[in-house]
Formats: C-alpha cells, structure tokens, sequence
C-alpha cells in the first residue's frame, strides 16, 4: 500500500478507505449528538425543568452545530479536511468530560453547547473529503454509508445512554461520549486518507467570492431549507417522545425509552438499500417518496397502543433518513467548489432546525400535547416536500 509520512511516524494511506470507515466514523460522531434524548425525563426531574427547558439539553448542542458549521467550513477548506476531522474528535473528549461534572442545568448546556461547536469539524469535513477524495464510481456509496453510520450513531447514542444511565447514573453516559470520541480520533488518524485533490483556499476575497455563489445558487437555499425541516421534525418528534412515553399509560424508564430508539435501526437496513434506488431516479423523486412514508408514519402515532406508536415512528424516522441522504445528494450536485463552506452552510440550516425544534415542539407538547405536535412535524414535512419539490425542479 502506498503512503506518506503522518503524524507521530504514522503512514498515512493516499487510497480511499472502505466505505465501512465513513460509517463508523459517522457512528462515532453521531453518539454525542443526541444521546441525553433518553436522559430527557431524569434530567427533568434532576434539574426541575419543563419540557422546553429540559429539550435545551439537546437543542444547545444542535444550535452550537449549527453556528459553527460554515466557520468550520471555512477552516477545511483552508487547512484540509483529514486534519479537521483528526481534531475535532479529539477535542469532543473535553466537554463530554466536562458534561459528566456538571452541577446545573445551565452547566450541562454549556458543557453540550461546547460539544456542538466540535462536532461539526468532522461532519463538514467528512463530507467535503468524500465529494474530493472518493471515486466517482464510489462516492454515492460512501456518501450512504456515512448516512447510515449517522443513523446508528443516532440510535446507539440514545440506547447507551438511557442503559447506562439505569445501572450508573446520568452523569456516566457522559464518559461513554468521552471514550467514543477519543476512538473516533484513532481511526481517522489511521484510516483517512492522505488528500490528493484538495487545494486550500486561504484567500478572505476567494471565501467571499465562494459565499456570495452558494447564496445566489437557489438549489442549494431550497435544500438548506429542506434540512432545516426535515431535522425539525426528527427532533421535535423525538424530543416529546420521551416524555410522552416516560408518563402514564407508558410509564417507561430510562433503557425502556432507549430501546424504542431502536427503530433508528430500520435506517441502517433500508437507507443503504433504499437511498441508492431513490438516487437513481434523482434527489427529488427520493425527497418526494421518503417525505409521503414520514407523513404516514407520523399520523400512525397518534393510536394509543405501544406497538403502533413504534411502528409509527419507525415510518417517519426512516422517511426522514431518506429525505436527508437525498439533500446530501443534492448539495454535491449543486456544488463544485468551496465544497467545504457548502456543507457548512446546509448544516447551519440543517441543525438550525433541530435547535428550533428542541424549543417549538416542547411548547406545543406543554400547550396540546402529542397531537399537537404530530400536526406541528407533518407540517413540517409536507413543507419540506413543497420545498423541494420545487426548488430541485431544473
């Protein structure tokens, strides 16, 4: 195999990595973003909070994302991406560390609001990575792969937690993100490739000039604001979940609310097979088809029995997985430079939704319970479809 000198006498391979490396690095990252979701109820009671406060636990960490994301796009696209990558799961080690000790409410979030500012670095840069240093051939299966490690990520995050949250206490599901990120900065400094294709872009005038085109393409805005909704109603859904299921008829746990999470794994089967199909008839005809089964599913949630209530939430959550591999797809179509900057400015939309509904759909569970908020995330949905729709049109 072919190399280059790395850091401390690493090699460094100069060939694009399995596929299985993008997923498990986006499985890593994925952990700290929305792993305190199961926490949601204890937390309530720990702290005394309400529904929208409590949410802010997961929503400071969404809105960091969302704020950092095209600063952290501007710096890839300077210093490259493999080293934001390696960095930013370093980093990730300190405030969930930080988190683990927190004494208030207000602690926590700023402890989560600090992991939001560093997650970025590796999900900007990663993406940008695969659109420069994968195959063409490759690079849509890499781009699904990486999705689908996010949705495990997604899963797993919430299901430790809540299980290690029963046996040890909250403050313990914070030292599992500290050891998981700290695995994370292992394996992308062993298995990212050395950049062959990237070429930095250090010029303020040339990030302008990047800026001012990715805010006059109106492909790209129409799918920033399919993230934006689409990331709404995954949180907002999610958010309110927990406590609905932590309260009577459910009265579930900690674990017990963790393992309804597992309906996230349904995406790790059917995006990888699913996405490709979709793709194949274009990102429009994908957002479409996923946005009509979340639609589907979000209503099947409003029955009384557990069953259907999963089942239900499995349907939307995996439309929304679908919807967003088919706005990956379409940033990489739209964009042939400043790809970094790009990508960052689809999370600050796409993260900006979750951040909005960590506070939205807490009021409107406070003030309607579930059915309001089942009217609030298909609404949601049936705009991102709107959007998209017509914003994709050529």
């Amino acid at each position: 195999m072919k190399g280059v000198g790395g850091a401390a006498g690493l090699t460094v391979s100069t060939h694009a990595p399995s596929p299985l490396v993008f997923a498990a690095l986006g499985t890593l990252v994925f952990l700290n973003v929305y792993a305190p979701q199961s926490l949601l109820p204890v937390l309530a009671t720990e702290f005394q909070a309400g529904a929208a406060g409590v949410g802010f636990v997961v929503g400071a960490t969404t809105l960091a994302m969302a704020l950092a994301s095209p600063l952290v796009g501007v710096l890839a696209d300077a210093l490259g991406r493999r080293s934001t990558v390696i960095w930013a799961f370093a980093l990730l080690a300190l405030p969930a560390v930080l988190a683990a000790f927190a004494p208030t409410l207000a602690a926590l979030n700023a402890a989560r609001f600090a992991q939001g500012l560093l997650i970025p670095g590796v999900m900007v840069a990663l993406n940008a990575l695969i659109a420069e240093e994968v195959p063409a051939a490759g690079r849509a299966r890499a781009l699904t792969m990486y999705v689908t490690g996010t949705v495990l990520g997604g899963f797993l995050g919430r299901f430790l937690a809540g299980l290690v949250a029963v046996r040890w206490g909250w403050h313990a599901a914070f030292w599992l993100l500290a050891a998981t990120s700290l695995a994370g900065f292992g394996l992308a400094r062993r298995a990212l490739p050395a950049e062959r294709e990237f070429l930095p872009q250090r010029d303020l005038r040339s990030v302008l000039a990047g800026l001012g085109a990715h805010l006059r393409n109106a492909r790209l805005l129409a799918t920033c604001a399919v993230g934006f909704l689409i990331l709404f109603t995954l949180v907002g859904t999610f958010n309110t979940l927990t406590l609905r299921l932590a309260a009577p008829p459910y009265a579930l746990n900690t674990a017990q609310t963790g393992l309804v999470f597992a309906v996230y794994l349904l995406g790790v089967v059917i995006t990888p097979v699913a996405g490709p199909l979709l793709a194949a008839r274009g990102p429009r005809f994908a957002l479409l088809s996923a946005v009509g089964a979340s639609i589907l599913g979000l209503l099947l949630t409003l029955a009384e029995p557990l069953g259907v209530v999963i089942a239900g939430v499995a349907a939307g959550a995996c439309g929304v997985f679908l919807a967003q591999s088919a706005a990956l797809s379409a940033v990489q179509r739209e964009v042939t430079r400043a790809r970094s900057l790009a990508s960052g400015l689809y999370h600050l939309a796409y993260y900006g939704g979750a951040a909005a509904a960590s506070v939205v759909a807490g009021h409107t569970f406070e003030a309607g319970g579930w059915p309001a908020v089942v009217a609030l995330v298909v609404g949601s949905m049936v705009l991102a479809g709107v959007v998209g729709g017509l914003g994709w049109r050529r």
